[in-house]
């Protein structure tokens, strides 16, 4: 299965458009209180196939990671969902990171 990657600059600009994409968190609550995309939703990995209804299938939705790996597995989990506008940052929140772009703490209400 293909899974369509975004890089951390082409989402950069994305973000910046009147319509942005729909961006998700699927780290652990521990590893989004460290450093976390703005405007991010958290969605931990395991906790998706209970609330994958919540994504929204008319919208452009990215999933991050760390590295992008296991935001890789969401995307191959929601098109097997019949989602096909889901997209995987590439180097997940690592290369953001590195490409410079802004992190912050995300605060996880419980």
């Amino acid at each position: 299965m293909f899974i369509k990657e975004i890089e951390p600059s082409e989402l950069e600009e994305w973000l910046k458009q009147e319509t942005p994409p729909k961006l998700i968190d699927v780290r652990t609550p521990q590893e989004m209180a460290q450093a976390s995309i703005a405007n991010a939703d958290a969605m931990p990995l395991v906790a998706l196939p209970l609330r994958f209804n919540e994504v929204p299938d008319n919208e452009k939705v990215v999933f991050y990671c760390r590295t992008g790996a296991r935001s890789g597995q969401a995307c191959m989990f929601m098109e097997q969902q019949g989602y096909k506008n889901v997209y995987n940052l590439r180097g997940g929140i690592v290369s953001w990171a590195r490409h410079g772009l802004p992190v912050e703490p995300m605060i996880i209400q419980q």
